[in-house]
């Protein structure tokens, strides 16, 4: 238990690590990537269920495939570590040396309400994805009555809808915008979600979820990429709002697990249909610009990112 407190800890530096090079790499190219990098989370999900899979086939054992696992990702790491970007606040700090100490120690402090906006959407979008993770097996198998096969393909089915979601993501958001694309993904989800409640079948229900995964899968990128570029140090911004959101990620069963309690698992689940539109009517209130422009003190250059 300690080990993974431990690992947790670390997971969670090296998310906001990814996801702050993320919003340096957009503001460097002028333009919306956030959702095809987030797209490599899925690829990443669908592979290790593949390669549990081959693992059980091969007879290892869980301590062997996660030792491989391990020693194959940390040489692959390192070697893409030589690639990164420098982070703005370096940048900002060489340019600005002569600045006092403390002017640069309040500016961190202080965060745009937005932040707290976008830690909203992403605590509501996190929690959707982890109700499907946890109840929507269970779902499947005790309300629909699937049998065990079958309810377990519907998480895959999320992350493929979710894989196809960030993929083309990037360029929606290039045409329509951040704010009008989180509204449009929030009510998707309720919609989509509402149909995978009131599915008379198993069958339906999991063709509902690819759309379920679809209508939420950009919702939690854009968040983070739009944190980023609302202060020059995107570090800090994006720990806020991934903080915010893991809540959602931590919660999100735990509620639904009281809930079903208290009446059905099935009208428990309706908790993914309000977050739907919670996502919906708290990005209503985000900035209208189609574009947040942050400085960033390179050499006779101002970077900005497409909202």
């Amino acid at each position: 238990m300690a080990a993974s407190g431990l690992f947790g800890m670390a997971f969670g530096a090296v998310d906001v690590a990814m996801n702050a090079q993320g919003s340096t790499v957009e503001r460097a190219y002028g333009r919306p990537l956030m959702n095809g990098m987030h797209a490599g989370w899925c690829v990443g999900a669908i592979s290790a269920g593949l390669l549990g899979t081959a693992a059980i086939a091969a007879g290892l054992s869980v301590t062997v495939h996660l030792t491989l696992v391990a020693l194959l990702a940390l040489p692959v790491a390192a070697l893409v570590s030589r690639s990164y970007l420098p982070d703005p606040v370096t940048a900002v700090g060489r340019s600005a040396k002569g600045r006092s100490a403390g002017g640069r120690g309040a500016a961190r402090r202080r965060m745009p309400p937005v932040v707290y906006l976008l830690g909203v959407i992403a605590f509501c979008a996190f929690m959707v994805e982890g109700t499907v993770a946890d109840w929507n097996g269970l779902y499947l198998r005790n309300v629909l009555g699937a049998p065990e096969a079958l309810a377990a393909l519907g998480y895959p089915i999320f992350e493929v809808g979710m894989l196809a979601g960030r993929l083309t993501g990037d360029r929606v958001r290039a045409r329509f915008g951040a704010r009008g694309m989180m509204v449009a993904s929030g009510l998707a989800t309720a919609a989509t979600f509402g149909v995978v409640l009131t599915a008379p079948t198993a069958a339906i229900a999991i063709s509902a979820m690819l759309f379920v995964g679809v209508a939420v899968a950009t919702v939690s990128p854009m968040a983070m990429s739009l944190a980023g570029g609302a202060t020059g140090d995107p570090g800090p911004a994006i720990a806020q709002t991934g903080a915010m959101g893991y809540a959602g990620l931590l919660l999100g069963p735990v509620i639904i697990g009281f809930l079903s309690d208290l009446v059905t698992l099935r009208v428990g689940l309706g908790l993914a249909v309000v977050l739907g539109v919670l996502i919906a009517v708290v990005a209503w209130f985000l900035p209208r610009s189609r574009a947040i422009t942050v400085p960033l003190e390179t050499p006779g250059r101002e970077l900005s990112m497409a909202a």
